[in-house]
Parts: structure tokens; sequence; C-alpha cells
């Protein structure tokens, strides 16, 4: 594993990067609250196989976070980001894994760029309305009227009670759960304005819904070799979520976990192993 910095528009843009850059590459976008940390297991599975590069988003894990009046916190403005860092690091062709947030950033891409797309990973990364859960009730409610009265039901989500629950529930072990994860979001939200930055993406994540049409039609004809890894005890992006990109891919490939939202914390080298057989049916090695 190499740990790597770049700069984009000025942003210093921290990514994790293993394997031989001639082997086929997999450009991991990283979900809510974390960071390219949620690779770390995965990528040393994979490494020998293939080439895996995972940025962190501005605002997350090791890269800049710049102060909210000189950086737009959007999903258009990350995936900008994205990708000036796919060109600027060299990644012309790639298979993509998404998960929570990485999911409208990585098929924003893929649809706009649909030939640089080899096959698409998702793990608890929606492209469907079917799958949100009551979860986001206070979320969607905050994000279509951000007030004093929606706003504690979504700062809620910003506790450290309430990343350690993103990661432990629905686990069949939670005890067996490091606590890494949740304690490296919780750190990186502790910085002064951290949680304000992220209340501005719940507030802008409403128009990532106005994606789906675009990406299931990306779906219907282009037809991306997709691998669907979820979580089956997900209580965020339920497996409805999984289940209906069979709608527009039905030759696409499900598997359910017995796990939660951060599925690679249980069961990385199973789905090292699924990644590995659905690439080498699909991916020109």
């Amino acid at each position: 594993m190499q740990y790597k910095t770049v700069k984009i528009d000025n942003l210093d843009i921290f990514y994790r990067e293993a394997g031989d850059p001639t082997r086929p590459t997999i450009l991991l976008l990283h979900g809510f609250p974390t960071s390219s940390h949620m690779f770390r297991d995965l990528m040393s599975d994979l490494e020998s196989r293939y080439h895996l590069v995972a940025p962190d988003y501005p605002g997350f894990g090791n890269s800049s976070f710049p102060p909210a009046d000189q950086f737009e916190y959007s999903f258009e403005s990350l995936y900008n980001v994205v990708l000036k860092f796919i060109d600027t690091v060299g990644l012309s062709r790639f298979s993509i894994y998404i998960q929570d947030y990485g999911a409208p950033l990585g098929l924003k891409l893929a649809s706009r760029h649909p030939d640089r797309i080899e096959a698409i990973i998702s793990q608890s990364g929606n492209a469907y309305m079917e799958g949100f859960t009551p979860f986001w009730e206070p979320l969607f409610a905050y994000a279509t009227n951000p007030s004093p009265e929606t706003e504690p039901g979504v700062r809620a989500y910003l506790t450290p009670e309430a990343n350690q629950w993103q990661w432990t529930h629905g686990t069949r072990q939670p005890e067996r759960i490091a606590p890494d994860g949740h304690t490296l979001a919780t750190a990186n939200m502790d910085r002064p304005g951290n949680r304000e930055v992220q209340l501005q993406l719940f507030h802008d994540y409403r128009l990532n819904l106005d994606s789906y049409p675009i990406f299931q039609e990306y779906f219907r004809t282009r037809k991306p070799p997709t691998l669907l890894v979820w979580g089956k005890n997900d209580e965020i992006f339920g497996p409805a979520g999984a289940e209906a990109f069979k709608k527009d891919l039905p030759d696409a490939e499900l598997h359910l976990l017995d796990t939660g939202h951060f599925a690679l914390e249980e069961d990385h080298a199973h789905i090292a192993g699924l990644i590995d057989a659905f690439l080498a049916k699909n991916v020109q090695q």
C-alpha cells in the first residue's frame, strides 16, 4: 500500500494506491462518514491481482478541508474533484467500487463517461428509490426544509454514537468490528466546522435523486457488468435497493450478505473472492 497526495484545484487530495498499474484498475469511492480507510483490507486482499486507487473527498479523511465559504460542498463539486483526480493520476479505463456517497459520484462518472467504465461493483450504493429506509426520514425532512425544527434530527447522525452504530448495526459479531473506522469518522467531524459541512451535503443529497433516471437509462443502454454485494441487514440502504438494479440490469450478479452497512468490516475476504470471480468473467485481465 502506498499513501499519496495530489493537488486538485489547490486542494490536497489524499489517496491510497496498491497493486501493479499494468493490471486491471478498480477505483474505490467511499461513503459517509468514512474515507478511503474503509477499503484498507479489501485493497490488501486484491493488490496482487489488480491496481487499486481510493481517494478521500474534500472534507473527508486526509484530504484538504477548506472552509465552506471557500469550497462548495455539494455532490456535483465532489464529482468534479473525482473527475479531475482520475485524470491527474492517469486512470483511463477502470472498474468502480461504489458505497453510499460513492454511488452518486461513481454513477455520475459512469453515465457521463461510459467508455471509461469496465464494470461496476456496488456495496450499499443506491440508484433507485427502493431501499431507502426509515433512517432517511429526518434527512429528507431536512433536505426539503432546513430549519430549526428539522436540523436536530440530522445532527443526531453526526454524533460518536451514530458513527459507531453505522459500523456495527446488522453485523454478526459487533464485538469483532474494530473501532478504528467510527473513531476516525468522529475525529474528522470534530474538526471545527466539519459538522456544518456534513449538513450542507445532507441538504444537497436530495439532488442526487434527480439523477436516478439518468443512471437507470445508462444501465439499460450500456449494460455495464455489475456486481451487487450488499449487507442484507443494512438499515440505511436496505436490500431492496440492491434488488432494484435487476429491473434494468437483469444479468447483474447479486449477493446479499449477512452483515450491515459497512460489509467490508466483516466480509472483505469473501467480497474479494466475489470480485475476483466477477472481474475474471467481465474484464480483460
